[in-house]
């Protein structure tokens, strides 16, 4: 089975591993010691922190007008950037570079943008720029470019299942390249032995394995590709319970740092063995977590037809066949991809599904689905519906509870300052014009009688008589010494209510008032407060609050609490 090897080395770069340090002052530091930072912080994931230092050293350099500089800064700023931004400022790289007369130039361009078309699944445009960086190399005599050149392409070679070709060159530059540095040579290492592993040569990969997890222990992000070989190696001899364990671990880490190829990797030999452990499920999961990624990147490998294929097959099995209508048309989607990439090798790989088939087999699938669309799209729009309902119904209420809110402070706000509450209408707070009512009766009563009878309700109420149980517009003209035709007269005409509306408007001001300042009345219970204001019982004083204030007696009570907490 061809392996991927997405090991590509950084060119002139002397990797370190990486370390999470935070950048005090760049000021200080030399340009050599800015570009050992940056790898430190860039080895294995972008971040910000290389990012920051990598704009510093370009605004330094243009700053101190040092070509060569700039140029490393260039090359510094495409790492973190993806493809067209890269591919930009390396089109800067070689403007800058254009009559440099250093042997690296113009081959190490060339070498860069086939990286970081390798890294954008652009094979072809990968291959080509390799050439090219290898061709001038060759005219530039630099023998380490030549090498760096010779392995990237090994390393496509290797992908399309050459192996034997990518061997002997991955053999030769690991025995005979000491001017490589060390991390390049520890990337030989890897790809050599999965190469081993591509070709059935467990004995030599299982070497190599167990010297990378032992020169790798101080390098977590080298470690866990060994360990993630080592799955595989577990996985190759069938011994399933250490590869499963292995892989999780490596798999997690991955994870951890973002680098997607090394995660499918991980997660598509977990997958496997996971089935061959006979765990289905959990090896269907680990293939769906790779279509995710491969969704979000767009970064394909040989090895997806595989994943594909066991999804299909699984869901097949359950008769599931929306979901393997779903992963045909991602197969089919991923088939064109890799076909256009000619990365595909059909004539090497046991396909249980062609594409013929795969497309005679969703035709039928759409056709048995087709029935049950209708019924789907009907229950479809009676969810719209329903949640448009619930929606508005959500709304209308957050409006309601803001408005009573509105209220219950204005309400709490007159209690403090005294203020007299207006009826409730539409607006309860806003008081209504007197020239709005009109009388239905002229009134026959002397304007001496008149003051006379309001002089006694202004005691009445300033005395807080009205608190009094069973109060009648009969009992309280008897007390006043009139009768019950001119106080119900002048309760209508000056009060513009009937008397009950005017006891009632009495009381519960009093209670708006009393409940907002006494915080021990505001602690009975609703029973009680309601007897203290002369109602018979507690829903005959919720209601009448209600009426008066437009908003319920609980509701005031809360907003009290929260305006005092």
């Amino acid at each position: 089975m061809t392996r991927f090897k997405y090991y590509i080395f950084f060119l002139f770069i002397n990797l370190v591993s990486a370390q999470k340090n935070s950048i005090n002052s760049l000021k200080e530091y030399t340009y050599t010691d800015l570009q050992q930072k940056f790898y430190e912080y860039g080895k294995i994931e972008k971040t910000n922190d290389a990012k920051n230092i990598a704009k510093y050293y370009l605004k330094r350099a243009k700053k101190e007008k040092n070509n060569d500089q700039i140029a490393e800064g260039y090359v510094l700023m495409h790492f973190n950037e993806d493809l067209p931004i890269a591919l930009k400022y390396l089109d800067s790289l070689t403007v800058i570079t254009k009559n440099s007369t250093k042997n690296t130039y113009p081959a190490r361009i060339y070498l860069l943008k086939g990286n970081i078309f390798f890294n954008s699944d652009n094979q072809i445009k990968a291959l080509e720029n390799y050439n090219l960086g290898l061709k001038y190399a060759k005219e530039k005599e630099n023998k380490r470019q030549i090498a760096i050149a010779d392995i990237s392409i090994a390393n496509l070679n290797n992908y399309i299942g050459k192996h034997q070709d990518a061997i002997k060159t991955l053999r030769y530059y690991l025995h005979n390249a000491d001017y490589l540095h060390e991390s390049e040579l520890q990337d030989i290492h890897l790809n050599l032995a999965s190469t081993y592993q591509d070709i059935d040569q467990i004995d030599s990969a299982n070497i190599m394995i167990k010297e990378g997890l032992l020169s790798s222990k101080n390098d977590d992000y080298l470690h866990n590709k060994y360990l993630s070989l080592f799955g595989l190696s577990s996985l190759k001899q069938k011994n399933y319970k250490v590869a499963i364990d292995s892989l999780n671990k490596s798999s997690n880490f991955f994870l951890t740092k973002h680098n997607d190829m090394a995660l499918n990797y991980a997660l598509m030999y977990l997958g496997q063995a996971y089935a061959g452990a006979g765990q289905k499920e959990n090896a269907v999961k680990n293939f769906i977590k790779i279509d995710s990624i491969i969704q979000k990147t767009n970064n394909t490998f040989p090895e997806l037809r595989d994943v594909y294929t066991y999804i299909i097959d699984y869901y097949k099995d359950k008769n599931e066949k929306e979901k393997q209508l779903y992963y045909i048309e991602r197969f089919l989607k991923v088939d064109k991809i890799l076909d256009s990439q000619l990365w595909v090798l059909s004539r090497e790989l046991p396909k249980t599904y062609d594409t013929p088939n795969l497309i005679k087999e969703k035709e039928t699938i759409i056709k048995d689905l087709e029935k049950k669309r209708v019924i789907l799209y009907c229950s479809i729009s009676i969810l719209i519906a329903i949640l448009i309902l619930l929606a508005y119904l959500y709304f209308k209420s957050k409006k309601k509870e803001k408005e009573h809110r509105r209220i219950a402070q204005e309400l709490i706000q007159k209690a403090y300052e005294g203020q007299p509450v207006a009826d409730h209408q539409e607006d309860p707070l806003i008081e209504i014009p007197q020239e709005q009512v009109k009388d239905k009766n002229v009134s026959i009563i002397s304007q001496d009688l008149t003051q006379a009878i309001l002089k006694e309700l202004e005691i009445f109420e300033t005395k807080e008589h009205f608190l009094n149980k069973g109060i009648t517009l009969g009992s309280l003209a008897k007390k006043i010494k009139t009768n019950s035709k001119y106080l119900s007269e002048i309760i209508n005409t000056q009060k513009r209510k009937n008397f009950a509306g005017y006891l009632n408007d009495l009381r519960i001001d009093y209670a708006i008032a009393r409940l907002a300042k006494d915080k021990k009345f505001r602690s009975y219970k609703f029973p009680v407060i309601a007897e203290e204001l002369g109602y018979n019982n507690e829903q005959a004083f919720t209601l009448a609050f209600k009426k008066r204030t437009g908003i319920p007696l609980s509701f005031y009570l809360r907003e009290i609490e929260k305006s005092e907490g």
